[in-house]
């Protein structure tokens, strides 16, 4: 059996991506698996170092701005189909599956012309364009919020929830996870994450007042992303309650530390912080389309299992919120209840099982 999973771009869809593989794995062995990429984006190199083969397509996003970008846009387009429709007729897949991200749209467009049955893996409660216009072609569609029919035909989806990576759920021991980070672990923990490539926004707001967090003696775990490292690892220098790094390796220890999250609204933030029963401070990026992590951190809020501060109020907010948050272990609790609901551990599994319907 062959399956390409197509897609990527951030963390965010990559490593559902992987789960989704590493599940396929784990039911049959034998079953072949070829990823389809956008050259030049993480999952060029997160991919062959999970041990799966990919190739990347000259796939980019349409800016929504004006922009000269949009007029090589589609030119790399047109390029992307050609090399989409020879991969699928070089590998001759049973199965395909998008998981969202550049090339994941190519992928699935040739594959539901050529009637070989395909899965959209849809992660956010508000989905993008390409993945409404391919809802129509594709087989099933599996989504992570309720009441997505608003979007997708009612008939094809199934609630599944997001993969998340399974290194996450083999979580270390406090005082572990405090001695891999150097840390005490009988003090409070914040860990700060912009996701996989890091967020500015989140990154100045921290900067900008973790004296307010040295001061009421919070220790922090600080995932920059590799653009902001250097200058902000020049300007924490010293500061032994601060740890600052480009990419958190052992992101398991960081949750398993963590008393309370700060992280953007994206869908697998969204599924770890469920699955894992973290208290969470969401920043939903202003820069997506439809403003989805707004949406997805929404449907949290709603159910008061999580915090939201809008992102152009970070620099006014965000350090209150922490510390007023880390001093109210009730609310804490109460926010780890309510988000539990939302977890779904065996998301992965589920996913394969429909993939494998289709194909038998």
């Amino acid at each position: 059996m062959k399956v390409i999973i197509s897609g990527g771009g951030t963390g965010g869809h990559i490593f559902p991506a992987i789960s989704i593989a590493n599940a396929l794995k784990a039911k049959d062995a034998s079953i072949e698996i070829l990823f389809v990429g956008a050259e030049g984006k993480m999952e060029m190199e997160k991919v062959p170092a999970a041990g799966y083969k990919i190739v990347g397509l000259p796939v980019a996003g349409f800016q929504r701005k004006l922009t000269f970008k949009n007029v090589t846009f589609f030119f790399k387009l047109a390029a992307s189909m050609l090399k989409a429709r020879k991969v699928v007729k070089q590998f001759k897949p049973d199965v395909v599956v998008g998981v969202g991200g550049y090339a994941s749209g190519p992928v699935l467009r040739v594959a539901t012309n050529n009637k070989i049955p395909a899965i959209i893996q849809e992660q956010n409660s508000y989905p993008g364009v390409t993945n409404k216009i391919l809802s129509k072609k594709v087989n099933k569609i599996c989504v992570a919020y309720p009441e997505m029919e608003r979007f997708f035909p009612q008939s094809k989806i199934i609630l599944t929830g997001n993969p998340v990576r399974q290194s996450l759920l083999n979580q270390p021991s406090r005082e572990e996870a405090a001695g891999y980070f150097n840390l005490d672990p009988n003090k409070k923990v914040v860990f700060v994450t912009g996701g996989s490539l890091g967020a500015r926004t989140i990154n100045e707001g921290i900067l900008s007042g973790y004296e307010k967090l040295l001061k009421e003696d919070i220790q922090v775990i600080w995932q920059t992303g590799k653009f902001y490292f250097e200058q902000i690892n020049d300007k924490i220098k010293d500061q032994e309650n601060i740890k600052v790094m480009a990419f958190v390796d052992k992101m398991e220890a960081a949750f398993a530390l963590a008393d309370v999250v700060v992280s953007r609204a994206g869908a697998s933030s969204i599924s770890e912080m469920a699955i894992l029963n973290k208290a969470a401070i969401f920043i939903p990026s202003p820069n997506v389309s439809e403003d989805h992590q707004t949406k997805n951190a929404m449907a949290l809020v709603r159910k008061e299992a999580a915090i939201m501060v809008a992102d152009k109020d970070v620099n006014d907010q965000l350090i209150d919120k922490v510390i007023e948050l880390l001093g109210d272990e009730e609310k804490i609790k109460s926010l780890q209840k309510n988000v539990n609901q939302f977890a779904m551990p065996d998301a992965a599994v589920h996913i394969v099982d429909e993939l494998l319907k289709l194909v038998k």
